[in-house]
């Protein structure tokens, strides 16, 4: 069974179904390491979480990943979701609720997995529910209807007990108003760069960088490499054989009409006059002159590509303000309500958007199209053979990698099954061996193997690997002779970054004792100036996101306006007081409230949950035996 769902795992229907059936994955989710290595991924007060499951939780979660990322999912994406500890985390938290909603009595009727189950439009002909169609898509995918409903059994066994937990939330007017201000109070604050990078005179001695070195061998070191064998699975000796009927056809194409409509679009060109957020009221009426000065040339018949090039103040100026052809959501909303309302060849009165007034001049319109079965479905045959093909691939891969054992020669197995295995050179694990194409995936997969252990198969494309870490080296130190270059520009940069902070921290300390702030700027060869005002969540004007010096400057008060020490951030050290803060208007809290109110009480939903099923764990014997291999393991 194992092999059967991994062969159709990535199949079109089921990626229809996930989107719908997420929470099983969530809550009581299904993922690939050999089952002969190890037998239970987690123990949860003595009920166990096996291996399969684990294994197929994580290899649903990664196709669902990387159908939502596309080409954006890569390694540093991999590493930084961290797949491996959401997969046994989910199943621990599946078993915890599936235990809880049995404690409290939680059960899902016939009716009511029934009716979840006829709403699927997978399953539907002619707008309603076929049974035949049903039995057909699910045989097609090898699953049973017994599997499928205990999936959808469990989910809303979980979506009941969810509501138990949350149902009864309020919130208080008092939390929504405080909620409000916390997200809408706005400060200003008065402030100065010291850059790092402007300490330029720093020579330092043969001996300063010598003893610098040898207080910071660690940091100096030679990258781990490791040598490999391996075979790789091509989709391209699979893609041949697949047969795709006429009526896989047509259900792909009844079930995903989205795929095939083409919204409405524009084409526009416009002028742009830049004005800022929360700027000042005399620019923006300045601007807006300007605007309406331009588009009493526009509208004499002045060319307005020219008129464009000559006065937009926008990056599509050289362009003529050409915007191309564009979909309604992907403008700003004032603009895009406009361009959308307009007819071709017109030329709208200026636009205030967050970026400044607007005139816009509509060239074409495309009108919302769907294409027919028949122009697509070789397209669509193409698609679904290679994702068959991929099935297939992956399928050969998993059942070389399960032939396999801790301790067997990859390589001499591989030539026995008429298999082509590659022994790799030392690599490190950024840079990957030679003979791969994507080297860094490769070798981020590597990395994480045992010695002699062969690897579930590596998905790099249309390409699957098998691969069996054969030596490792270890890291060891670096020579000062080396790397005394290297050695020398740290030294410098760490100097830089010291003086820098000192320069800022006493410029504080001036400005706190009451010393003048231009003699005191002055004598730093610095600017102590005033930004524009600016929100918690966003970005400071003319200085960009700069979390620390954003969490600093809302920690400021009247009584005491500067900071304790300067914020380092990457451009340098920042020393800071507070300017001026504002809070939001009470009539804008009044028009808004509705809808901070659904969100502020949507978040209290997810805490009250999370805070439930943290102690939930707390109070529960849980023993993992999966999760990140690099947590556990020294590196090598």
């Amino acid at each position: 069974m194992l092999k059967l769902m991994r062969q159709h795992a990535t199949s079109w229907f089921i990626k229809i179904l996930l989107g719908a059936i997420v929470i099983v994955f969530v809550f009581f989710g299904v993922g690939s390491f050999q089952e002969q290595r190890k037998t239970k991924a987690a123990i949860v007060n003595g009920d166990l979480i096996t291996m399969a499951e684990y294994l197929k939780t994580h290899k649903m979660l990664i196709d669902n990943y990387r159908q939502s990322y596309g080409d954006r999912f890569n390694n540093e994406l991999i590493k930084m979701l961290n797949i491996e500890e959401q997969a046994v985390n989910s199943l621990i938290e599946r078993e915890l609720m599936t235990q809880q909603a049995h404690k409290l009595g939680l059960k899902v009727s016939t009716e009511e997995l029934s009716n979840v189950i006829w709403k699927f439009k997978a399953f539907h002909k002619n707008g309603i529910f076929d049974k035949e169609r049903y039995m057909q898509i699910l045989q097609r995918n090898r699953m049973t209807p017994e599997e499928f409903e205990f999936s959808q059994r469990n989910s809303l066994l979980g979506e009941k007990l969810h509501q138990l937990i949350v149902g009864n939330a309020k919130l208080t007017n008092e939390e929504v108003l405080k909620y409000y201000q916390w997200q809408n109070t706005t400060v200003s604050i008065d402030y100065a760069l010291f850059k790092s990078s402007t300490y330029k005179n720093i020579k330092p001695s043969e001996e300063e960088i010598k003893t610098y070195f040898e207080k910071n061998k660690d940091n100096y070191k030679t990258q781990p490499t490791i040598k490999a064998h391996y075979v790789h699975f091509d989709i391209d000796q699979y893609t041949d054989s697949i047969e795709i009927t006429d009526e896989e056809v047509s259900d792909y194409y009844e079930e995903n009409k989205d795929e095939f409509k083409q919204e409405k679009t524009v084409e526009a060109r416009h002028i742009l006059f830049k004005v800022e957020p929360e700027g000042d009221d005399k620019v923006t009426a300045a601007q807006k002159k300007k605007a309406l000065e331009i588009l009493a040339k526009a509208r004499k018949g002045d060319d307005f590509a020219k008129l464009a090039k000559q006065y937009s103040e926008g990056p599509s100026k050289d362009k003529g303000g050409s915007l191309g052809a564009f979909k309604k959501d992907a403008m700003v909303k004032p603009f895009a309500d406009k361009a959308f309302a307009m007819n071709a060849g017109e030329i709208s009165e200026p636009v205030l958007t967050k970026f400044g007034w607007h005139l816009i001049k509509v060239e074409k319109i495309n009108p919302a199209s769907e294409k027919k079965l028949d122009q697509v479905q070789d397209s669509i045959k193409k698609k679904l053979a290679k994702e068959r093909a991929k099935d297939e691939t992956r399928l050969a891969a998993e059942n070389f990698s399960d032939d396999l054992t801790k301790g067997d020669d990859l390589a001499g197995i591989a030539l026995t099954k008429k298999l082509e295995p590659v022994t790799t050179e030392f690599f490190t694990k950024s840079e990957g061996p030679n003979s791969i194409t994507r080297r860094q995936k490769f070798a981020y997969e590597a990395f994480k193997l045992e010695l002699m252990v062969p690897s579930s198969p590596i998905d790099l494309d249309d390409k699957f690997y098998v691969v069996q870490v054969i030596e490792k080296k270890p890291k060891k130190p670096e020579k000062f002779e080396n790397i005394k270059e290297q050695v020398h520009s740290d030294y410098i940069k760490k100097e830089q970054e010291i003086r820098a902070e000192k320069d800022a921290n006493d410029f504080l300390s001036a400005l706190k004792k009451g010393e003048s702030v231009q003699t005191t700027a002055d004598k730093y060869k610095t600017t102590f100036q005033r930004s524009k005002f600016f929100k918690r969540t966003g970005s400071i004007p003319d200085i960009g996101y700069e979390r620390a010096v954003t969490a600093a400057a809302y920690q400021l008060t009247e009584k005491a306006k500067f900071t304790d020490h300067a914020i380092k951030t990457q451009k340098g050290f920042y020393a800071i007081a507070l300017g001026e803060k504002k809070e939001p208007d009470p009539e804008e809290f009044e028009k808004e409230k509705k809808q901070v109110q659904d969100k502020l009480l949507q978040q209290k939903r997810t805490h009250l949950f999370q805070n439930w099923l943290q102690e939930v764990k707390t109070n529960s014997q849980i023993q993992k035996f999966v999760g990140d291999p690099d947590q556990n393991k020294e590196e090598i």
